[in-house]
């Protein structure tokens, strides 16, 4: 008897007004290299999760001179969400039962550096 899919997918969608989002995304064990996105885009990925040592995905995100550093899945956190928005002001998670956006993670802003 064949065991059922454990398989979960994760989509970064790109919401932002006219910009491209550079969205590079890794786990412990895979990097899943650097990607622009254009304006109402979607990156998705999949993978089975480790149930043993649970499975941790992390994205930076990049627009101009913002950044944003982002848990994108982790099995033991007790927010669930497969699915996030790239917003002007932020990132929002898809709350995976009852569908709701929730505010998730705030741009911070990359100085130059001087010379």
């Amino acid at each position: 008897m064949a065991r059922p899919s454990l398989q979960r997918t994760v989509h970064v969608a790109n919401t932002l007004a006219e910009k491209i989002l550079i969205v590079h995304c890794r786990s412990k064990d895979d990097d899943l290299g650097g990607h622009a996105v254009a304006v109402n885009e979607t990156i998705s990925w999949s993978f089975e999760p480790n149930l043993f040592w649970g499975t941790h995905f992390w994205c930076k995100l990049a627009v101009e001179d913002k950044r944003i550093s982002l848990v994108a899945y982790d099995e033991e956190s007790e927010y669930k969400t497969d699915y996030w928005y790239v917003c002007d002001d932020g990132v929002y998670g898809r709350d995976r039962v009852t569908g709701g956006r929730t505010y998730k993670a705030a741009w911070k802003r990359v100085w130059p550096r001087r010379r």
